[in-house]
């Protein structure tokens, strides 16, 4: 049971509020916002998703720069409002099509219905976009997604050398295109968040994968799709590893720790053939989740070197080889390294030509940040950083920096090997053949290297 809703941009503003129970006070979302912008509570950096205040229970989520935010007195269940956050976010962004502070402006009406039939006297009561469909009325006012940022993974994907269609993730489940048609197609998203951890001398001593299969489908009728996933796939622990240090690219078969399905999933033939039938309800869902611990051949290596300079000084080295093919590209890929609390300058050196690259001390948080644009595969970066410290290094530095965090996107690679091999639909005649697209990409959830 929740009290309040609220949606806030970077800056602060309101830019959606619905009070469902009048029990929390109205300035509920300035306290809120002051509390999380000067957040310095035991160090961290961050406020954590969940906090109270003067008795009042906020729980927030983060989604492409918007905070979507619940307030209760009452003690509810944290995990249960933070996926119902996560849900209304999808459930406006299905039917605006783009989800950013200009369409919500827009679209203000709509999602206030929306908000009244998805939470009723702080109770929920649906989250589905089908289900909505009976009882929401007003249209979207489409947002030009031609001015927009990308807001996914999902807008930059690749599918050979065509690029995806630019309505690929600014599609309104419910708005026709201009003229009343409607395009018939359906997009597969294979997201992975890995978590690896390095020891020192560079070998892995976790390594986890967080996998999920969404569908977003465009087609009239909701015809049952089959979707084919590899056939060596098993599930459970058990077998040998996927990674094949003899080999560049792994091999072996794929091997889940465990995975479920979204309820329309049939099982039928699964075991026999790895295949899932289903018929998609309207908006995008999450056809399987799934966990990976076997040991998977990860995506880069970070080989980091420090060495003291003299009394006051010393020098940090960190090299990033990227071991995925060279026809595949990563991006937004940053690189975080503590030094030590000391330090009152770095000087930073590059590659020679490096392009695309920035470099910073964030002083406040004693931090080396290094960005870079993108990294094709194959290739090698360093960053060089000269550290000058206000006092002497008592005992061994390496004890005082780091470890190196990295996070990254990689479009059209997963880490698991799994694959969806065919994307079938139930034809409704021969000339039925709508648009199929699938697409890959995988994330950094956890990617750090000891020192």
């Amino acid at each position: 049971m929740i009290s309040q809703f609220f949606v806030l941009s970077q800056r602060g503003d309101n830019i959606v509020f619905r009070d469902y129970r009048g029990e929390v006070q109205k300035g509920s979302a300035e306290i809120f916002f002051r509390k999380v912008k000067f957040w310095k509570e035991d160090g961290e950096e961050e406020a954590p998703p969940v906090f109270n205040v003067d008795g009042v229970n906020y729980f927030h989520v983060k989604v492409v720069g918007l905070l979507f935010v619940a307030t209760t007195r009452v003690n509810v269940s944290p995990s249960l409002v933070l996926e119902l956050l996560q849900r209304i976010a999808r459930v406006i962004k299905d039917y605006l099509g783009v989800l950013n502070e200009d369409s919500l402006r827009k679209n203000f009406v709509l999602v206030y219905e929306l908000l009244d039939e998805v939470v009723d006297f702080g109770y929920v009561q649906t989250t589905s976009t089908e289900v909505l469909k009976s009882y929401v009325f007003n249209e979207p006012i489409v947002v030009d997604a031609a001015r927009l940022q990308p807001l996914s993974p999902a807008s930059i994907f690749m599918q050979g050398t065509k690029r995806m269609p630019g309505t690929a993730v600014t599609k309104s489940v419910v708005a026709n295109e201009p003229g009343g048609r409607k395009r018939e197609e359906i997009f597969v998203d294979i997201i992975e968040k890995i978590s690896v951890t390095f020891s020192s001398s560079g070998y892995i001593l976790t390594s986890e994968i967080d996998g999920t299969i969404q569908m977003k489908s465009y087609l009239t009728g909701n015809p049952e799709i089959r979707l084919a996933l590899n056939e060596d796939l098993s599930i459970g622990k058990g077998g040998r590893s996927i990674y094949d240090y003899r080999s560049s690219t792994g091999s072996g078969p794929v091997i889940l720790d465990d995975c479920n399905f979204h309820e329309s999933v049939r099982l039928d033939s699964f075991d026999m053939d790895r295949t899932l039938s289903l018929v998609p309800p309207d908006g995008e869902f999450p056809v399987m989740n799934y966990r990976m611990t076997q040991e998977f051949k990860p995506p880069f290596r970070i080989n980091t070197l420090i060495e003291e300079a003299g009394p006051l000084k010393a020098e940090v080295i960190i090299k990033i080889s990227a071991e995925f093919s060279s026809s595949i590209t990563a991006n937004t890929i940053v690189v975080e390294m503590p030094v030590p609390k000391y330090t009152t300058r770095v000087s930073f050196a590059l590659d020679p030509g490096a392009v695309g690259q920035r470099t910073d001390f964030k002083e406040p948080n004693k931090k080396l940040e290094w960005g870079l644009k993108k990294i094709v595969g194959g290739s090698e970066h360093t960053l060089r950083a000269k550290l000058t410290f206000s006092q002497e290094s008592h005992g061994n530095i390496t004890k005082e920096v780091g470890p190196v965090n990295m996070t990254f996107t990689i479009p059209m690679y997963n880490a698991s090997k799994l694959q969806v091999k065919y994307l079938q639909i139930a034809k409704k005649s021969s000339t039925y053949n709508p648009y199929r697209w699938v697409r890959y990409v995988t994330q950094a959830n956890s990617y750090v290297a000891r020192i």
